[in-house]
Protein backbone atom coordinates (compact mmCIF):
# COMPACT_ATOMS: atom_id res chain seq x y z
CA UNK A 1 0.00 0.00 0.00
CA UNK A 2 1.66 3.09 -0.81
CA UNK A 3 0.68 6.72 -2.83
CA UNK A 4 1.52 5.81 -6.36
CA UNK A 5 3.87 8.76 -7.78
CA UNK A 6 3.52 10.37 -11.22
CA UNK A 7 6.77 8.48 -12.17
CA UNK A 8 5.01 5.16 -11.39
CA UNK A 9 1.74 6.16 -13.18
CA UNK A 10 2.20 4.80 -16.20
CA UNK A 11 3.87 1.29 -15.26
CA UNK A 12 0.84 1.54 -12.95
CA UNK A 13 -1.94 2.54 -15.74
CA UNK A 14 -0.83 -0.49 -17.50
CA UNK A 15 -0.65 -2.97 -14.70
CA UNK A 16 -3.92 -1.40 -13.52
CA UNK A 17 -6.23 -1.07 -16.39
CA UNK A 18 -9.27 -2.57 -14.57
CA UNK A 19 -9.01 0.17 -12.29
CA UNK A 20 -7.82 3.21 -13.78
CA UNK A 21 -8.98 2.67 -17.71
CA UNK A 22 -11.90 5.22 -18.74
CA UNK A 23 -15.10 3.84 -18.71
CA UNK A 24 -17.69 5.39 -21.42
CA UNK A 25 -20.83 5.44 -19.57
CA UNK A 26 -23.95 4.99 -21.64
CA UNK A 27 -25.12 8.47 -20.45
CA UNK A 28 -28.23 8.10 -23.30
CA UNK A 29 -29.61 5.87 -20.51
CA UNK A 30 -31.71 7.63 -17.83
CA UNK A 31 -33.40 7.20 -14.64
CA UNK A 32 -35.38 8.69 -11.77
CA UNK A 33 -33.33 11.04 -9.54
CA UNK A 34 -35.30 11.37 -5.82
CA UNK A 35 -34.73 14.05 -3.70
CA UNK A 36 -34.77 12.63 0.09
CA UNK A 37 -34.90 15.03 3.04
CA UNK A 38 -31.44 14.23 4.46
CA UNK A 39 -32.70 14.61 8.21
CA UNK A 40 -34.61 11.57 7.63
CA UNK A 41 -31.83 9.32 8.45
CA UNK A 42 -34.29 6.13 7.75
CA UNK A 43 -35.43 7.34 4.51
CA UNK A 44 -32.25 8.17 3.47
CA UNK A 45 -30.81 4.42 4.21
CA UNK A 46 -33.68 2.93 2.43
CA UNK A 47 -33.12 4.96 -0.89
CA UNK A 48 -29.39 4.67 -0.87
CA UNK A 49 -30.12 0.67 -0.78
CA UNK A 50 -32.83 0.62 -3.52
CA UNK A 51 -30.23 3.18 -5.63
CA UNK A 52 -27.10 0.69 -4.79
CA UNK A 53 -29.45 -1.71 -6.23
CA UNK A 54 -30.06 -0.38 -9.83
CA UNK A 55 -33.29 1.76 -8.37
CA UNK A 56 -33.84 5.45 -8.56
CA UNK A 57 -31.01 7.94 -7.60
CA UNK A 58 -30.82 9.25 -4.66
CA UNK A 59 -29.69 13.32 -3.66
CA UNK A 60 -29.88 13.47 -0.10
CA UNK A 61 -31.11 17.24 0.68
CA UNK A 62 -31.76 19.81 3.36
CA UNK A 63 -35.49 20.43 2.39
CA UNK A 64 -35.68 23.70 4.84
CA UNK A 65 -33.21 25.19 2.10
CA UNK A 66 -35.50 24.36 -0.71
CA UNK A 67 -37.23 27.77 -1.26
CA UNK A 68 -38.98 29.11 -4.38
CA UNK A 69 -36.40 29.23 -7.54
CA UNK A 70 -34.63 26.10 -5.95
CA UNK A 71 -37.78 23.76 -5.83
CA UNK A 72 -37.89 24.60 -9.61
CA UNK A 73 -34.35 24.25 -10.16
CA UNK A 74 -34.84 20.49 -8.61
CA UNK A 75 -38.08 19.72 -11.02
CA UNK A 76 -35.26 19.97 -13.77
CA UNK A 77 -33.17 17.02 -12.06
CA UNK A 78 -35.73 14.62 -12.54
CA UNK A 79 -33.44 12.02 -14.50
CA UNK A 80 -29.69 11.40 -14.03
CA UNK A 81 -27.54 9.08 -16.17
CA UNK A 82 -28.65 5.21 -15.18
CA UNK A 83 -25.12 4.72 -14.06
CA UNK A 84 -25.47 7.18 -11.45
CA UNK A 85 -27.10 5.97 -7.94
CA UNK A 86 -25.81 9.29 -5.82
CA UNK A 87 -25.54 12.83 -6.58
CA UNK A 88 -23.99 14.83 -4.00
CA UNK A 89 -24.08 18.65 -3.62
CA UNK A 90 -20.66 20.52 -2.29
CA UNK A 91 -20.83 22.96 0.26
CA UNK A 92 -20.64 25.74 -2.11
CA UNK A 93 -18.46 27.82 0.67
CA UNK A 94 -16.83 29.65 -2.14
CA UNK A 95 -19.88 29.54 -4.68
CA UNK A 96 -22.49 28.04 -5.92
CA UNK A 97 -22.81 24.11 -5.17
CA UNK A 98 -21.62 21.53 -8.16
CA UNK A 99 -23.69 18.22 -7.95
CA UNK A 100 -21.58 15.28 -7.90
CA UNK A 101 -22.84 12.07 -10.06
CA UNK A 102 -21.74 8.79 -7.83
CA UNK A 103 -22.13 5.78 -9.18
CA UNK A 104 -22.35 2.19 -7.49
CA UNK A 105 -19.16 0.80 -8.25
CA UNK A 106 -17.50 4.04 -7.09
CA UNK A 107 -18.99 3.96 -3.68
CA UNK A 108 -18.47 0.26 -3.19
CA UNK A 109 -15.06 0.52 -4.38
CA UNK A 110 -14.18 3.53 -2.29
CA UNK A 111 -15.56 1.81 0.93
CA UNK A 112 -13.83 -1.79 -0.07
CA UNK A 113 -10.58 0.19 -0.35
CA UNK A 114 -11.12 2.01 3.22
CA UNK A 115 -12.06 -1.30 5.39
CA UNK A 116 -8.93 -2.91 3.65
CA UNK A 117 -6.59 0.38 5.42
CA UNK A 118 -8.77 0.22 8.40
CA UNK A 119 -8.24 -3.50 9.08
CA UNK A 120 -11.79 -4.62 7.67
CA UNK A 121 -15.44 -4.01 8.14
CA UNK A 122 -16.89 -3.01 11.12
CA UNK A 123 -19.94 -0.61 12.66
CA UNK A 124 -19.94 3.11 11.67
CA UNK A 125 -21.06 6.01 13.94
CA UNK A 126 -22.81 8.90 11.88
CA UNK A 127 -21.70 12.05 13.45
CA UNK A 128 -21.65 14.05 9.96
CA UNK A 129 -24.98 15.17 8.02
CA UNK A 130 -26.24 13.44 5.11
CA UNK A 131 -25.75 16.00 2.92
CA UNK A 132 -22.30 15.29 2.49
CA UNK A 133 -19.91 12.23 1.15
CA UNK A 134 -18.77 11.31 4.50
CA UNK A 135 -22.23 10.46 5.79
CA UNK A 136 -23.21 9.05 3.03
CA UNK A 137 -20.09 7.12 3.39
CA UNK A 138 -20.92 5.86 6.49
CA UNK A 139 -24.32 4.79 5.53
CA UNK A 140 -22.78 3.03 2.41
CA UNK A 141 -20.13 1.12 3.91
CA UNK A 142 -23.02 0.35 7.13
CA UNK A 143 -24.65 -1.14 4.28
CA UNK A 144 -21.76 -2.98 2.36
CA UNK A 145 -20.97 -4.37 6.52
CA UNK A 146 -23.85 -5.47 6.92
CA UNK A 147 -24.25 -3.83 10.16
CA UNK A 148 -26.35 -1.54 11.48
CA UNK A 149 -24.74 2.56 11.86
CA UNK A 150 -25.29 4.49 15.43
CA UNK A 151 -26.85 7.57 15.03
CA UNK A 152 -26.03 11.15 16.68
CA UNK A 153 -28.71 12.99 16.77
CA UNK A 154 -28.99 15.83 14.73
CA UNK A 155 -28.12 19.48 16.17
CA UNK A 156 -25.17 20.82 18.02
CA UNK A 157 -22.06 18.56 18.63
CA UNK A 158 -21.84 17.40 22.44
CA UNK A 159 -18.63 15.52 23.31
CA UNK A 160 -20.43 13.50 25.85
CA UNK A 161 -23.50 12.54 23.75
CA UNK A 162 -20.67 11.19 21.26
CA UNK A 163 -18.92 9.13 24.05
CA UNK A 164 -22.58 8.09 25.33
CA UNK A 165 -23.33 6.61 21.57
CA UNK A 166 -19.64 4.76 21.24
CA UNK A 167 -21.01 3.00 23.99
CA UNK A 168 -23.95 1.83 22.20
CA UNK A 169 -21.65 0.10 19.38
CA UNK A 170 -21.45 -3.80 19.33
CA UNK A 171 -19.51 -4.86 16.30
CA UNK A 172 -15.70 -6.10 17.08
CA UNK A 173 -14.41 -3.23 15.10
CA UNK A 174 -15.75 0.45 15.04
CA UNK A 175 -15.59 3.26 13.30
CA UNK A 176 -16.24 6.79 12.96
CA UNK A 177 -16.27 9.97 10.43
CA UNK A 178 -15.69 13.51 11.72
CA UNK A 179 -14.49 16.99 10.44
CA UNK A 180 -11.63 18.98 12.38
CA UNK A 181 -13.97 20.97 14.64
CA UNK A 182 -15.69 18.05 16.04
CA UNK A 183 -12.60 16.42 16.77
CA UNK A 184 -11.17 19.97 18.83
CA UNK A 185 -14.47 19.18 21.10
CA UNK A 186 -13.99 15.77 21.98
CA UNK A 187 -9.83 16.43 22.52
CA UNK A 188 -11.15 19.34 24.83
CA UNK A 189 -13.81 17.64 26.82
CA UNK A 190 -11.74 14.38 27.35
CA UNK A 191 -8.56 16.87 28.61
CA UNK A 192 -10.52 18.84 31.22
CA UNK A 193 -12.60 15.87 32.36
CA UNK A 194 -12.08 14.07 35.68
CA UNK A 195 -10.09 11.43 35.52
CA UNK A 196 -11.14 9.32 38.54
CA UNK A 197 -14.46 8.94 36.87
CA UNK A 198 -14.49 5.26 36.40
CA UNK A 199 -15.15 5.29 32.37
CA UNK A 200 -13.97 8.51 30.86
CA UNK A 201 -15.08 10.07 27.85
CA UNK A 202 -10.91 9.53 26.44
CA UNK A 203 -11.30 5.75 27.60
CA UNK A 204 -14.52 5.28 25.67
CA UNK A 205 -13.66 7.29 22.35
CA UNK A 206 -10.37 5.17 23.04
CA UNK A 207 -12.75 1.90 21.79
CA UNK A 208 -12.94 3.39 18.30
CA UNK A 209 -10.44 1.40 16.16
CA UNK A 210 -10.22 4.26 13.45
CA UNK A 211 -11.67 8.23 13.88
CA UNK A 212 -11.22 9.29 10.76
CA UNK A 213 -10.91 13.30 10.03
CA UNK A 214 -11.74 14.84 6.84
CA UNK A 215 -13.99 17.78 5.33
CA UNK A 216 -10.48 20.19 6.14
CA UNK A 217 -6.88 20.23 6.97
CA UNK A 218 -6.20 18.80 10.30
CA UNK A 219 -3.82 20.68 12.59
CA UNK A 220 -0.77 18.63 13.33
CA UNK A 221 -1.07 20.09 16.88
CA UNK A 222 -4.86 18.70 17.20
CA UNK A 223 -4.07 15.29 15.53
CA UNK A 224 -1.02 15.13 18.35
CA UNK A 225 -3.11 15.97 21.30
CA UNK A 226 -5.60 13.48 20.28
CA UNK A 227 -3.28 10.74 19.55
CA UNK A 228 -1.93 11.49 23.02
CA UNK A 229 -4.88 11.01 24.30
CA UNK A 230 -4.76 7.14 22.62
CA UNK A 231 -7.21 7.89 19.90
CA UNK A 232 -6.60 6.80 16.63
CA UNK A 233 -7.26 9.46 14.49
CA UNK A 234 -6.61 9.35 10.79
CA UNK A 235 -6.19 12.97 8.25
CA UNK A 236 -8.21 11.74 5.25
CA UNK A 237 -7.73 13.72 1.86
CA UNK A 238 -10.33 13.72 -0.78
CA UNK A 239 -13.72 15.28 -1.86
CA UNK A 240 -16.86 14.37 -3.22
CA UNK A 241 -15.47 13.54 -6.63
CA UNK A 242 -13.17 11.13 -5.32
CA UNK A 243 -16.19 9.28 -3.67
CA UNK A 244 -15.08 10.80 -0.08
CA UNK A 245 -11.20 10.14 1.15
CA UNK A 246 -9.04 8.51 -1.11
CA UNK A 247 -5.75 9.42 1.24
CA UNK A 248 -5.24 8.21 4.54
CA UNK A 249 -2.14 9.87 6.31
CA UNK A 250 -0.79 11.11 3.22
CA UNK A 251 -1.30 7.79 1.61
CA UNK A 252 -3.42 6.71 -1.12
CA UNK A 253 -5.57 3.62 -0.39
CA UNK A 254 -5.28 0.63 -2.77
CA UNK A 255 -6.45 1.23 -6.11
CA UNK A 256 -5.81 4.95 -6.08
CA UNK A 257 -2.99 6.95 -7.90
CA UNK A 258 -1.68 10.06 -7.12
CA UNK A 259 0.35 12.45 -8.75
CA UNK A 260 1.11 16.11 -8.62
CA UNK A 261 1.07 17.45 -12.16
CA UNK A 262 2.45 20.68 -13.88
CA UNK A 263 5.36 21.74 -11.94
CA UNK A 264 3.86 25.83 -12.46
CA UNK A 265 0.80 24.65 -10.15
CA UNK A 266 1.94 21.38 -8.51
CA UNK A 267 -1.73 20.60 -8.70
CA UNK A 268 -2.72 17.33 -7.47
CA UNK A 269 -4.45 15.14 -10.24
CA UNK A 270 -6.58 11.37 -8.87
CA UNK A 271 -7.01 8.71 -10.24
CA UNK A 272 -8.98 5.46 -10.01
CA UNK A 273 -12.10 3.46 -9.08
CA UNK A 274 -13.62 5.96 -6.92
CA UNK A 275 -13.79 8.99 -9.11
CA UNK A 276 -17.09 10.15 -10.11
CA UNK A 277 -19.44 10.76 -13.13
CA UNK A 278 -19.32 13.98 -13.51
CA UNK A 279 -21.35 17.33 -12.15
CA UNK A 280 -25.03 17.14 -13.18
CA UNK A 281 -26.23 19.25 -16.06
CA UNK A 282 -22.51 20.81 -16.08
CA UNK A 283 -20.99 19.26 -19.02
CA UNK A 284 -18.33 22.15 -19.08
CA UNK A 285 -17.17 21.53 -15.77
CA UNK A 286 -17.13 17.74 -16.06
CA UNK A 287 -14.57 18.13 -18.96
CA UNK A 288 -12.26 20.66 -17.15
CA UNK A 289 -11.95 18.83 -14.07
CA UNK A 290 -12.11 14.95 -15.43
CA UNK A 291 -9.60 15.03 -18.13
CA UNK A 292 -8.26 12.05 -19.98
CA UNK A 293 -4.14 11.43 -20.41
CA UNK A 294 -3.40 8.09 -22.31
CA UNK A 295 -6.15 6.02 -21.76
CA UNK A 296 -6.97 7.35 -17.43
CA UNK A 297 -9.51 9.19 -16.32
CA UNK A 298 -8.20 11.93 -13.35
CA UNK A 299 -9.58 14.24 -11.64
CA UNK A 300 -8.30 17.23 -11.43
CA UNK A 301 -8.63 18.27 -7.67
CA UNK A 302 -7.31 22.77 -8.18
CA UNK A 303 -5.48 21.52 -4.87
CA UNK A 304 -1.79 22.18 -4.89
CA UNK A 305 0.46 19.68 -3.12
CA UNK A 306 3.84 17.56 -2.77
CA UNK A 307 4.37 13.88 -3.30
CA UNK A 308 7.56 13.12 -1.33
CA UNK A 309 6.85 9.82 -0.41
CA UNK A 310 3.48 10.81 1.44
CA UNK A 311 1.23 13.68 -0.35
CA UNK A 312 1.04 16.61 1.71
CA UNK A 313 -1.64 19.22 0.70
CA UNK A 314 -0.02 22.91 0.41
CA UNK A 315 -2.72 25.12 -0.15
CA UNK A 316 -5.83 25.41 -2.91
CA UNK A 317 -4.59 26.90 -6.58
CA UNK A 318 -7.87 29.31 -6.39
CA UNK A 319 -6.61 30.70 -2.87
CA UNK A 320 -3.80 32.70 -5.16
CA UNK A 321 -4.64 36.48 -5.97
CA UNK A 322 -3.20 39.01 -8.26
CA UNK A 323 -1.94 41.96 -5.87
CA UNK A 324 -0.32 44.74 -8.06
CA UNK A 325 0.86 42.04 -10.63
CA UNK A 326 2.21 39.96 -7.92
CA UNK A 327 1.00 36.24 -7.12
CA UNK A 328 0.19 35.92 -3.37
CA UNK A 329 -1.18 32.90 -1.82
CA UNK A 330 -3.50 33.41 0.68
CA UNK A 331 -2.78 29.70 2.16
CA UNK A 332 0.82 31.06 2.65
CA UNK A 333 -0.75 34.68 4.06
CA UNK A 334 -2.16 32.15 7.07
CA UNK A 335 -0.17 29.88 7.43
CA UNK A 336 2.40 33.04 8.28
CA UNK A 337 -0.12 34.53 10.35
CA UNK A 338 -0.90 31.77 12.40
CA UNK A 339 2.92 31.57 13.85
CA UNK A 340 1.12 34.49 16.06
CA UNK A 341 0.27 32.85 19.35
CA UNK A 342 -3.74 32.69 20.14
CA UNK A 343 -4.15 32.94 16.19
CA UNK A 344 -3.63 29.92 14.87
CA UNK A 345 -7.26 29.51 13.59
CA UNK A 346 -7.90 32.69 11.74
CA UNK A 347 -8.52 32.64 8.17
CA UNK A 348 -7.16 34.80 5.22
CA UNK A 349 -9.41 35.57 2.35
CA UNK A 350 -9.15 38.58 -0.74
CA UNK A 351 -11.29 41.64 -0.70
CA UNK A 352 -11.09 44.24 -3.42
CA UNK A 353 -8.81 47.11 -3.42
CA UNK A 354 -8.93 50.50 -5.86
CA UNK A 355 -5.33 50.55 -6.31
CA UNK A 356 -3.70 46.58 -6.44
CA UNK A 357 -6.99 44.97 -7.42
CA UNK A 358 -6.87 42.54 -4.73
CA UNK A 359 -5.26 42.23 -1.05
CA UNK A 360 -5.41 39.59 1.69
CA UNK A 361 -7.45 40.41 4.64
CA UNK A 362 -7.32 38.60 8.14
CA UNK A 363 -10.50 37.60 9.72
CA UNK A 364 -9.60 36.34 13.59
CA UNK A 365 -11.64 34.42 15.87
CA UNK A 366 -11.23 35.62 19.71
CA UNK A 367 -11.74 39.53 20.50
CA UNK A 368 -8.52 40.26 22.16
CA UNK A 369 -8.35 43.55 25.04
CA UNK A 370 -9.13 47.12 22.83
CA UNK A 371 -5.65 48.11 24.24
CA UNK A 372 -4.18 44.81 23.13
CA UNK A 373 -5.54 44.32 19.60
CA UNK A 374 -2.96 47.13 18.27
CA UNK A 375 -0.16 45.34 19.43
CA UNK A 376 -1.88 41.79 17.67
CA UNK A 377 -2.77 43.49 14.54
CA UNK A 378 1.21 44.57 14.47
CA UNK A 379 2.09 40.76 15.66
CA UNK A 380 0.02 39.54 12.65
CA UNK A 381 1.09 42.00 10.17
CA UNK A 382 4.96 41.88 10.90
CA UNK A 383 4.49 38.01 10.59
CA UNK A 384 3.21 37.99 7.17
CA UNK A 385 5.45 40.62 5.72
CA UNK A 386 8.74 38.93 7.25
CA UNK A 387 7.96 35.50 5.48
CA UNK A 388 6.09 36.90 2.09
CA UNK A 389 7.29 40.70 1.58
CA UNK A 390 4.76 43.45 1.90
CA UNK A 391 2.60 42.97 -1.50
CA UNK A 392 1.15 39.65 1.08
CA UNK A 393 0.39 42.40 4.21
CA UNK A 394 -3.03 42.39 5.46
CA UNK A 395 -4.98 45.70 4.44
CA UNK A 396 -7.43 44.69 6.70
CA UNK A 397 -7.71 42.51 10.00
CA UNK A 398 -10.95 42.14 11.81
CA UNK A 399 -11.83 40.26 15.22
CA UNK A 400 -15.11 38.20 15.68
CA UNK A 401 -16.33 36.70 18.43
CA UNK A 402 -15.99 33.04 16.49
CA UNK A 403 -15.51 31.96 13.11
CA UNK A 404 -19.33 31.13 10.98
CA UNK A 405 -18.85 27.79 9.90
CA UNK A 406 -21.01 25.56 7.74
CA UNK A 407 -22.99 22.69 9.13
CA UNK A 408 -20.02 20.25 7.94
CA UNK A 409 -17.65 22.24 10.20
CA UNK A 410 -16.14 23.99 7.25
CA UNK A 411 -15.56 28.12 7.71
CA UNK A 412 -18.16 30.05 5.90
CA UNK A 413 -15.96 31.55 3.68
CA UNK A 414 -19.19 33.79 1.77
CA UNK A 415 -20.39 35.03 5.30
CA UNK A 416 -16.62 35.73 6.56
CA UNK A 417 -15.96 38.03 2.89
CA UNK A 418 -19.86 39.70 4.19
CA UNK A 419 -18.43 40.65 7.55
CA UNK A 420 -15.75 42.08 5.89
CA UNK A 421 -17.23 43.88 3.37
CA UNK A 422 -19.07 45.84 5.98
CA UNK A 423 -16.35 46.03 8.38
CA UNK A 424 -14.65 47.87 5.51
CA UNK A 425 -17.67 50.11 4.79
Amino acid sequence: MGTNTADETADKTAGDASANEVQSPNTSAVHELRVVDASDVDAVMVALRSALAGGPALLPKDLRAVRGGSSKELALLAEVPASVSVVIETSGSTGMPKRVALTTDALQASGVAAHERLGGPGQWLLALPLTYIAGISVLVRSIMSDTEPVILPAGHFDAQSFAEHVLQMTDARRYTSLVPVQLARLVEYAEEEDSTTMQTARSVIGRLDAILIGGQALDPVLAQRARALGWNVIATYGSSETAGGCVYDGVALDGVTVRVGDPGTHEIWITGPTLALGYVGDDAQTDDRFVTEGGTRWYRTGDAGDLSGILTITGRLDRVLISGGLKISLDAVEAAARTVPGCSTLVAISIPNSEWGQVPALIVPGIPASSDRDAVDDELYDAVVAELGRAAAPRVIHHVAALPRLTNGKVDLLTIAQILREHDQ
